[in-house]
């Protein structure tokens, strides 16, 4: 079934095509009819499923339908609530992509902290039709009366446990306190626990809930292997494949910020050039690491787990771990960066003698088998 079967909205359709998807995915196929009716849904669904295209499709149709906001000021009619900046600016990303092809101009406002907050207070002077924001950032705003959600019609939770993991129960609670009670919610989650379905109580009333399983229309095509070195060759290794594998663009994930800098010293010391991106820099530096890093003019980037979850680098072709992650949720969402929208993709992680036992406990609770090659000197 094509896109325009879904939303029977030309524009729409266009924006999908340029984007490379000419079916829906599974929760796409599910959630969009759903949330062209006006429901509450709760929506569980695999990293690389396609769940940020499922809300952003439909609530951009009917904005688009309804005609952009004219009043100088005026609240958002959609809210998106999302864990970390990054994950901000991908939805931001994706959801311009998709407006370009609409027939008037929508206002996208993205808030998040770590920045100076006068540009985006300035940028809601002018009205917004859909926010994307961080908790935080948003209570800021509201408490500076640069925004109110008043008007809001609907309220997207993305990467619910995500959210709480991160410690925003309060904040979410203090966004409650906000919205209208008359409004359409969707939340969206990899996972569930008693965390999120503590969301699911203080948010939804009767929601319609979707769970998509992984199965033969999920399958990520990746190619798992396990080199068993010693630590001390692990530098020398990756440096290795990457003078002689052809992968256009390769992510490295490690455990610290200290290690990301660490290896992308030694990268460069060999004349590979990478960028690091971790909690510890600057906000303009990781926004520059990031956009080099989707537009295709870096190569290498090595990451701490901030970026494990919900962002998509369109094809990306290679994910190294060159530390184990710590949980094997956490290697499934630092996996699920390759092999999405249909793609193939390679995974490889780096393990050493002590971590062997780690690499088992991984495989184990997520259901994956790692091909395993020794490397000896």
């Amino acid at each position: 079934m094509p896109f325009t079967h879904l939303l029977q909205d030309p524009g729409l359709d266009r924006a999908f095509k340029a984007l490379g998807f000419a079916q829906p995915f599974p929760v796409q196929a599910q959630a969009i009819p759903l949330i062209l009716k006006g429901q509450d849904l709760v929506v569980q669904a695999q990293t690389g499923s396609g769940k940020t295209l499922a809300f952003l499709a439909p609530l951009l149709h009917r904005l688009g339908k309804a005609g952009a906001s004219t009043v100088p000021g005026k609240p958002p009619r959609v809210l998106v609530l999302v864990p970390t900046r990054e994950l901000a600016m991908q939805v931001r990303d994706r959801a311009t992509e998709l407006a370009q092809h609409l027939p008037l101009h929508l206002r996208i406002r993205t808030l998040y902290g770590g920045v100076s907050v006068n540009p985006q207070m300035l940028a809601l002077r002018g009205g917004a039709d859909l926010v994307i924001a961080t908790p935080g950032r948003l209570l800021d705003l509201v408490g500076k009366r640069a925004l109110s959600l008043s008007g809001l019609q609907c309220l997207v939770i993305d990467e619910a446990d995500k959210l709480m993991e991160l410690g925003f129960s309060e904040e979410m609670r203090e966004v409650l306190s906000l919205l209208p009670d008359r409004r359409q919610t969707l939340m969206f989650s990899a996972t569930m626990n008693a965390a999120v379905q503590e969301v699911i109580n203080l948010f939804l009333k009767v929601p319609t809930t979707i769970q998509v399983e992984a199965g033969p229309s999920l399958a990520l095509d990746i190619q798992e292997t396990a080199y068993l070195l010693s630590h001390e060759h692990k530098g020398p290794f990756l440096r290795e494949l990457l003078v002689r594998e052809p992968w256009p663009q390769v992510l490295v994930f490690v455990a610290s910020g200290r290690r990301a800098d660490n290896v992308v010293r030694k990268l460069g010391n060999n004349g590979l050039r990478a960028l690091s991106l971790h909690g510890d820099k600057s906000m303009s530096a990781r926004v520059d690491a990031l956009d080099q890093f989707r537009n295709g003019r870096l190569r290498i980037l090595v990451a701490t787990d901030l970026i494990a979850r919900g962002i998509d680098i369109s094809g990306l072709a290679c994910v190294v771990n060159y530390d184990l992650p710590r949980s094997p949720k956490d290697y499934i969402h630092r996996v699920g960066r390759t092999g999405r929208a249909g793609l193939s993709g390679i995974a490889i992680s780096l393990v050493g003698p002590d971590e062997e036992a780690h690499l088992a406990v991984i495989e184990k609770k997520a259901g994956r088998k790692l091909v395993r090659k020794s490397i000896q000197g």
